[in-house]
Formats: C-alpha cells, structure tokens, sequence
C-alpha cells in the first residue's frame, strides 16, 4: 500500500511539473523596427505605412495589419512555435487590451533605429521611446496580475530584439550628418553601445532572457540591388561587410553584457546566413525569385508606393523571398523563424 502511495505521489508531481516545463516562455515581448513592427506605426503620423491591400493579402482573414509582409513576420512565427499564440499584438493598436498583451507584445516601429536621428528621418517611434512603452506596460501588467505573478511574468517572458538596419541605409549612407561625424566602424560602436545601455535597462527591469538580433546582408535587399543597377544589379559588397562586421561586435558585446549582468539568459541572433542561403540558392528553398520583390515592379516599391493600384504585383508571393523592396515575404520569415527557434531560441524552450 505505502509503495502504491509513493508511486501515485510520483506521478502526481510529475503532472504538476508538466505545465511548468511548457510556460518556460509565458510571453514574448518584442522592440525593433520593422521587421517585428506588427502595426504601431498605424498609430503614428508617418508615411511609412503598410495598413492597406496588397499587405496583408496572405494573413488572416486577407487583413492589412501593418506588418510589412503579404502575410505574417517572423515574430509571429516564433510565437507560434513556442505554443504561445499565432500572432503578436501591435502594443498601440485600439483592438487589444493587457489580457491580450500579458501573452506577447511588440512595441516595434517600422523606420526606427538605434539612433534617434534614425527615428527623425520619417517621424517614427524612437527606440528610447519603445523602452518607455515597456514601463507603461509593465505597471498595466501589475495590476492585471498582481506584482508578484507579473514581476515573475517579466523575468521568464523572452524579449527580442531587431533593429539596426535602418541606421545604415535610411541614415548613414544618405543623409551627410553621421557620416560627417563618424566612420562606419566608429558609427558601429556608437550604436552598439546604444544597444548596449539598451539591454542593461531591460535588466534593471526585470528582463532575464533577452535576444538580440545582428543585420541582414543587407546590401542585397532588392532596393540595394537597384541603385547598384549600373554594376549588373549585384549585391552591394560594402553593405554587406559593414554587416557583418557590426554582427561580430554585437557578438563581442553580447559575451562582455552575459559577464557583467549575472543572472541574464542573452543570445545573440544572426539573419545573415540564412538569408544570404536563400538569396544565393533560392530554389533549394522553392523560391524562383531573389533579386527582385512581388510587390509592384520588384525594384523599389515600398510603403505606399506598393499599394493595391500597382498592376505589376506577383501573384503568388511564395515565389519570392522579398516581398516589397525591402522586407521579405511570409514564406521567407517563416524559414527565417524556424531556423531561430531550432537553433538560437533553443536553449529557452
């Protein structure tokens, strides 16, 4: 009778522990640009927009949502993955609430940047202004919650980071002002010290897993590829390198931030190679398309210049692995985001 009782007892705490082992991500909660912005910039005066047709013909229901992408981001993706919920709220969006939010969030701006200046050029949310949001968020969290339950919330929820590309093709490479001021690996260190101070903030808040993202190669986004039209449309090299050298001193950053903040679960994350696979092998993933977009002409649209009126829109976006021309398509961040969770989110599941 006493070893029945003991294997019940057994089997009993094996159940209790079953829902723990599953909540080890309870929330993903996501800061960046566009790439994770799932619609704030809907609520910001700005022209750069994606709230209408075709974006958004792939997702749900064919909605426009904000997200730049015929369907769903990478975000949404990884959301999923972790058995959390297939898409996550745009914090400034009307429709949700913090019942909505305390399972994930992103107060992402599409044209933002770790520079301020960055922000001015299209009058978006600034990324210090993201991490007020986050306390504006964390005070609702409280008392939806209670403090106990949501201080714990914030400690195990992963929050995720993409950001930086703007900085260098929105800012650096066209307007005199940083470039003036900065070389490109002085700029680079001035915006991962950015990133930096960034990241010991979430900690003084309580963050405990944290993911940064490192740059695309993005010299080959499709609207890179256009102004390098005169050299055959080819990646532009220099994009390139600059990336993958600023990936590097995040990596550095990253090892040096582990040390410093005890406790911190942080990863860095790297699009590059994959996206680079894609871009130089794309049929290998069922692409027939890697040079230009499927919006409009596939060379420089984006935004409102990739609306419902251009007669030269793909039909079927799966095709392609960007979706305007600069963004990719649902199938490409669902590849993106797969890969992420198999490799980099893999020690938080």
């Amino acid at each position: 009778m006493a070893c029945k009782l003991v294997i019940l007892f057994f089997f009993v705490n094996l159940l209790m522990q079953i829902p723990k082992v599953r909540a080890t991500v309870p929330a993903i909660i996501v800061f960046g640009d566009s790439t994770v912005d799932p619609g704030n910039n809907n609520q910001v005066s700005t022209v750069l927009k994606s709230n209408f047709e075709p974006y958004g013909r792939d997702y749900y229901g064919g909605q426009p949502t904000g997200r730049f992408s015929n369907g769903r981001i990478a975000t949404d993706f990884i959301s999923e993955a972790l058995r959390i919920k297939p898409a996550i709220p745009a914090y400034l969006d009307p429709k949700y609430d913090i019942e909505d939010f305390a399972t994930g969030v992103s107060f992402a701006s599409a044209g933002t940047g770790y520079d301020n200046a960055t922000s001015d050029v299209l009058s978006v949310i600034p990324f210090w202004k993201e991490l007020e949001y986050y306390k504006e968020y964390q005070n609702k969290l409280r008392k939806h919650l209670g403090k106990d339950e949501a201080n714990q919330r914030f400690s195990e929820s992963l929050h995720l980071i993409s950001i930086g590309t703007n900085d260098f093709l929105e800012n650096y490479y066209i307007f005199p002002t940083r470039s003036s001021e900065y070389s490109v690996d002085e700029y680079q260190s001035f915006l991962i010290g950015i990133a930096s101070n960034f990241i010991r903030e979430l900690y003084k808040l309580g963050a405990r897993k944290v993911v940064i993202g490192g740059l695309p190669p993005m010299g080959c986004l499709p609207l890179e590829r256009t102004t390098n039209m005169f050299f055959g449309s080819d990646c532009i090299d220099e994009y390139n390198d600059v990336a993958k050298d600023f990936n590097k001193k995040l990596q550095g950053t990253v090892t040096e931030l582990k040390q410093e903040l005890g406790g911190i679960h942080l990863v860095m994350s790297s699009p590059y190679d994959k996206l680079m696979e894609m871009i130089r092998n794309p049929s290998h993933f069922g692409f027939e398309d890697a040079e230009t977009a499927c919006c409009g002409t596939g060379f420089f649209e984006m935004s409102y210049l990739c609306d419902n009126m251009n007669p030269f829109t793909c039909s079927d976006a799966n095709k392609y692995v960007f979706w305007d021309a600069f963004h990719p398509t649902e199938k490409t961040n669902a590849i993106l985001a797969d890969y992420v969770v198999k490799t980099t989110l893999a020690e938080f599941q």
